[in-house]
């Protein structure tokens, strides 16, 4: 199999969202409110245990059941992606009812997300290959913003987004949708992300599949190399 073309996932592939705690004190400065460190900690905490972050790693969470309909249909619409994430951090009590909203604006922030280390080397390299690569997200909002200000916008050629096609991953109409953009068929693209069941489904379609860990981004360092062994 040649590979002539990689599809990337966005959140714990490329990029990660920063700590909850470093999120919650984002909000907290911009609103000029404060806490007592016991109750920040216990709120931080909270907003963790609700899997209330997007982008963060939901694996221990349990979701309410008055919000797991919602949950599930999350990255279909803008609408229902904030609905879901700001219900979730609502489980948690905070001092002022601006705060749930302000915490969803934060995490669309370019602030609020850190590349992986090699992403930059490893979507060079790609480029300077000549090799074609999409964005394929499950996601309520557009992250481009966020590769812009991080300087790896040049190095994606599409965005194909949950949120735009109404289906979310494992779909194959998604993967279909990159594959088409970057003028490739199915079995010639390599799909990489964290997501075991999600990203598995590009497989379906005959793409080569290839996993990175949802780990911090100091935990990570070199996650993303070995793609560039499997051209």
């Amino acid at each position: 199999m040649t590979i002539k073309a990689v599809l990337f996932d966005f959140s714990g592939t490329l990029f990660r969202i920063e700590s909850t705690s470093s999120w919650l004190r984002a909000v907290l400065d911009e609103t000029r409110l404060t806490l007592p460190e016991a109750e920040f900690t216990r709120a931080a905490q909270g907003l963790h245990d609700a899997g209330a972050l997007p982008g963060g790693t939901t694996t221990h969470v349990t979701v309410p059941e008055h919000l797991a309909e919602l949950m599930a249909v999350r990255d279909v619409d803008a609408t229902r992606h904030r609905a879901a994430y700001t219900g979730l951090a609502r489980e948690v009590p905070l001092p002022d009812e601006r705060l749930y909203d302000a915490l969803y604006e934060r995490h669309m922030l370019p602030a609020a997300w850190h590349p992986y280390p090699d992403a930059l080397d490893v979507l060079s390299a790609l480029r300077e290959r000549g090799i074609p690569v999409a964005v394929v997200s499950n996601i309520g909002w557009d992250p481009r913003p966020v590769f812009v200000e991080h300087g790896l916008d040049r190095y994606v050629d599409a965005y194909v987004l949950s949120y735009r096609h109404g289906v979310t991953k494992p779909d194959p109409r998604l993967f279909t949708a990159a594959c088409e953009a970057l003028g490739v068929t199915p079995g010639d693209a390599l799909m990489v992300g964290d997501d075991r069941r999600a990203d598995a489904g590009a497989a379906a379609l005959g793409c080569a599949v290839h996993f990175v860990d949802h780990l911090p981004v100091d935990e990570r360092p070199d996650g993303l190399r070995p793609v560039l062994d499997l051209l």
